[in-house]
């Protein structure tokens, strides 16, 4: 059994977190997990970061759907990411919806819901919030920082930022920028919100209708990005859903419909649309090499001490082998130690959710080295 202690703190009181859109903003409230316990040296934590949908429940249910942990599959006692052996960490990121402050949070100015008030925020703003939370924690060093996708954002940015209170890192189907193809499935997203007429410009906080019909479209759109051509054949095909024949109408007449409304509708029960907008946007904006003379590599000159291990997938149309073997190319020249693998799997971008053998064993022997070097003490 996987027990998980839910946490709140208020960071940035005394002086504000001062934000790369050039806003401050103070206080800040961090809703986080954490799994297993601190060892005495507190040599023994690994931050684990969430993707765009994904929250600070990493394994243990998720208190609105009742589903476990996003990751419960690694994480536990015994488990691949050993809480008998690791202090693990999962806090909610900067603008999401789940205890964190976000544009659903009520701004102290007004006492009201920020809603569009909310300053525009990136990923590198988010992990300034994680590295003062593991400061307030009292951890100087993580053994690990671990994610996939825009956790995977956030591992690099750990890298350019906060290399030396790192002791390793793995990037899982992850990119060091998002691309044209990126923006333009969020920007349809966004303007899906936008369109729907219970968006108000944001502002539905206090009235009984809320963007549903929006957030589900922008849902349903972003899933198909998550999935391959082939698993979603394999799985769908073109077949009918719960009907011998079409209807020749606008109905759920295949199965794939069917499946894509069910994830529309059952997300805007966990989400907010106006985190959904901050969200995307933080993705977008990401471009580590732009700052840094548009050379990947500079950006982690300071790190060439930190083991680190890049995961991609065969059919990862959203973020291609392509994009995680630049970030590879980037970090050994640098003179960081990396691993990498390309995982052959039929699931797409989400395969690093899923069950695959062979990502097991790379993250297993990984970490497992990672801690034979360190020296890692027992609890």
């Amino acid at each position: 059994m996987t027990v998980s202690q839910y946490n709140q703190t208020i960071l940035f009181e005394d002086t504000p977190l001062s934000l790369d859109c050039g806003a401050d903003l103070s206080p800040v409230t961090v809703a986080f997990e954490t799994y297993g316990t601190l060892n005495l040296d507190r040599s023994n934590a690994v931050l684990i970061c969430h993707a765009l949908t994904g929250d600070q429940y990493v394994a243990s249910p998720h208190p609105t759907t009742g589903k476990p942990g996003w990751w419960s599959r690694l994480v536990g006692p015994g488990k691949i990411i050993d809480t008998e052996k690791y202090y693990v960490i999962c806090s909610n990121v900067l603008g999401s919806c789940l205890g964190t402050t976000g544009p659903s949070s009520i701004n102290p100015a007004t006492g009201k819901e920020w809603g569009l008030g909310f300053p525009v925020i990136t990923i590198r703003d988010m992990v300034k919030v994680q590295a003062e939370l593991i400061q307030q924690l009292g951890i100087e060093t993580l053994f690990a920082v671990i994610g996939g996708s825009m956790g995977g954002m956030q591992v690099l940015e750990w890298l350019c930022n906060y290399p030396e209170r790192l002791t390793s890192a793995v990037a899982l189907a992850t990119t060091a920028r998002h691309t044209a193809q990126n923006i333009a499935f969020h920007e349809v997203g966004r303007q899906a919100i936008m369109a729907d007429a219970n968006w108000n410009g944001g502002q539905y906080y206090q009235v009984e209708k809320s963007p549903n019909k929006g957030l589900s479209v922008a849902r349903m759109t972003a899933h198909i990005t998550y999935l391959s051509e082939d698993a979603l054949t394999q799985k769908f095909g073109r077949n009918l859903q719960e009907r011998d024949k079409v209807t020749f109408g606008f109905d759920a007449d295949f199965q794939v419909e069917s499946y894509l409304r069910h994830q529309g509708m059952t997300f805007v029960d966990r989400f907010d649309a106006n985190s959904y907008l901050y969200i995307t946007r933080a993705m977008d904006y990401l471009d580590i090499a732009a700052r840094y003379n548009n050379r990947l590599a500079e950006a982690f000159q300071r790190a060439a001490h930190v083991r680190c291990c890049v995961v991609s997938f065969t059919s990862d149309w959203l973020y291609p082998t392509a994009e995680n073997k630049n970030i590879v190319h980037a970090l050994n020249a640098s003179g960081v130690p990396v691993s990498f693998a390309e995982i052959e799997s039929p699931h797409g971008h989400d395969s690093f959710l899923l069950d695959l053998p062979e990502m097991d064993k790379m993250i297993a022997g990984f970490l497992n080295s990672c801690a034979r070097s360190a020296g890692l003490r027992a609890l």
